[in-house]
């Protein structure tokens, strides 16, 4: 059965808690590390490959984090899936058997194909809204202030 890595979890976690509770503030490491339990260690390099790969930008300073490089709506899981599985990439090895090349692999590729089709399809807004449907409750409505 294919399992999700804990890296990729976690790389999606962090960007959605970025999504689900920035508003306009940066989101702190710490603060993610807080709410979704994610040990810093992974947190850290995770929020690097994902602000080299243009999904979150870095904010340097006493109050800085990150944030959403694009709108929520514009990256999808299957972006995200790629920043990981990128940097996981060395892992795969290709058959080198008469079976395994023409039809373990393809077959296997055949479904990588169809699952990164569906992650493309869902989109960091979606998730965002399921959270919301969910009740889950999202620091950036707090923090929201209307006086004027």
């Amino acid at each position: 059965m294919f399992r999700m890595s804990k890296k990729l979890l976690y790389a999606i976690e962090a960007v959605l808690d970025i999504a689900y509770n920035a508003g306009s503030l940066p989101v702190q490491s710490k603060d993610i590390t807080e709410r979704q339990g994610i040990p810093r260690r992974y947190l850290e390099q995770v929020l690097q490959q994902l602000v080299r790969a243009g999904v979150l930008t870095g904010v340097r300073g006493p109050r800085g984090g990150y944030l959403l490089a694009r709108e929520r709506r514009r990256i999808t899981v299957g972006e995200i899936t790629r920043v990981v599985a990128l940097a996981e990439a060395e892992d795969a090895t290709e058959p080198e058997s008469s079976l395994g090349k023409k039809v373990v692999w393809p077959m296997w590729q055949g479904f990588e194909e169809e699952m990164m089709a569906r992650l493309d399809s869902v989109t960091i807004e979606d998730l965002c809204l399921r959270a919301n449907g969910e009740g889950i409750v999202s620091e950036a409505a707090e923090r929201l202030d209307f006086i004027i």
